[in-house]
């Protein structure tokens, strides 16, 4: 499985295209949840992926400083295959890219509530109560 770290104008088109539709197939049509995915975030984003020799097997953006949150932050975290540790493993290389490319000391997440023990295991602390998202249940946690 290689591991794939771009900047939004490294990705070809054909990368571009390949990591919207993972990411409309898990957040829009697996979570039946209807709301702007292409919002705006990606152009000040690193885009982090596992690949295999086929398809995109986890992804997640860390989002610039500013954009999301006053502080560095991660997004759109997703696993094609559960249950078998891409998603531990593309969050820890997420953490690693907000630190050390983008010197982040602190990283925000609007975590799904459901997910708030996947990403306590890694140091993410809760830091607000729930609050509703595109009609799914969120909170707000940090990372120091």
């Amino acid at each position: 499985m290689e591991l794939i770290v771009k900047r939004f104008e490294e990705l070809s088109v054909d990368e571009l295209y390949e990591i919207l539709q993972v990411r409309f197939a898990v957040f829009i049509v697996e979570q039946n949840c209807i709301y702007p995915e292409i919002d705006g975030r990606d152009k000040h984003s690193y885009h982090v992926y596992l690949k295999d020799d086929t398809e995109i097997k986890a992804y997640l953006r860390v989002v610039d400083k500013g954009v999301s949150h006053e502080e560095v932050s991660i997004g759109r975290v997703l696993t094609i295959e559960r249950g078998i540790g891409l998603g531990k493993r593309i969050l820890l290389e997420g953490i690693k890219v907000a630190k050390e490319r983008m010197n982040a000391d602190k990283i925000v997440i609007e975590a799904q509530s459901h997910a708030r023990e996947f990403y306590e295991k890694v140091g993410f602390e809760k830091v607000s109560e729930e609050f509703m998202e595109d009609g799914i249940p969120h909170i707000k946690m940090v990372l120091e």
